[in-house]
């Protein structure tokens, strides 16, 4: 069993980890610095070197798991400052737990959370596109009814209009019929049904961060006001590192058909067995 302080500390890694439009994890270098107990940025960004050539060591590019980005920050008078920053892949992350200072509780937290993380992406990747598409799909599920019980806790009632103000912030304003017509969905299909891995990857960071969101929130009005901004910010972040709108993302056929042929190569499978 987890202890508390682990349980914690992966609660406020999960809070900061962000998402690609194709699903990749990734945390910001200065997050992950003072999550992982270093008060100098000097002094962190001499890990990420240590993980930087672990990482060349094994024959993977860095380039692909430690990306140069800056950030802007205010400095004395309101003037504006760049500072250096980083995005880091999980595999990043884990190379840098693996390369930092033993003696912090932190690094050793890290440490079981990226390798558990790791193992799950090995195993991830291991899959089908229709298998991944299938799993991803799942998770949303499951992800949209700790929602709603969040929603519920904070007093809403009017489900259809909750989520919709989810979708709309997260669709740059198009509502649910809107989104459906752009894409040719028929009315009684859910959006998530039809979708691929990189627009189900979107709709579960929107999820989940509302979820996270609407704690200590009470009343309706409020709570569907976070559920959109929540989709406004993480279709920023898309437009930040230049994905592609969700609106514009293709349908796929239905994950009815996916689960299905899923079903047909198991018993095949079993049939070959006997």
């Amino acid at each position: 069993m987890e202890s508390p302080e682990l349980l914690d500390f992966r609660a406020k890694l999960d809070e900061r980890k962000m998402l690609t439009e194709d699903g990749v994890d990734y945390w910001r270098g200065r997050d992950l610095q003072l999550l992982l107990g270093y008060d100098r940025w000097e002094n962190f960004e001499a890990v990420i070197k240590r993980a930087t050539q672990a990482c060349e060591s094994v024959g993977v590019d860095p380039v692909s798991h430690f990306l140069d980005t800056t950030n802007t920050v205010m400095g004395g008078g309101g003037a504006q400052m760049q500072r250096a920053d980083y995005f880091l892949t999980r595999y990043a992350c884990y190379l840098i737990a693996m390369n930092g200072d033993s003696r912090k509780p932190e690094i050793g937290f890290a440490q079981f959370y990226f390798a558990v993380q790791t193992r799950r992406q090995e195993r991830f990747d291991e899959l089908t596109e229709g298998e991944k598409r299938i799993e991803l799909r799942e998770r949303v599920r499951d992800n949209v009814k700790h929602l709603n019980e969040a929603a519920k806790g904070a007093g809403v009632q009017d489900y259809p209009s909750f989520h919709a103000a989810g979708y709309r912030g997260l669709y740059g304003g198009l509502g649910v019929g809107d989104i459906k017509q752009r894409k040719n969905i028929e009315a009684k299909e859910s959006i998530l049904d039809r979708a691929g891995r990189a627009e189900l990857a979107a709709n579960d960071f929107r999820i989940t961060q509302a979820e996270e969101k609407l704690a200590g929130i009470n009343g309706e009005h409020q709570a569907t006001a976070v559920h959109h901004s929540v989709g406004k910010e993480v279709r920023k972040a898309i437009q930040n590192i230049g994905g592609t709108m969700p609106e514009d993302l293709p349908p796929e056929p239905h994950i009815k058909h996916l689960l299905k042929e899923q079903k047909r190569r198991k018993k095949q499978l079993l049939k070959e067995k006997d």
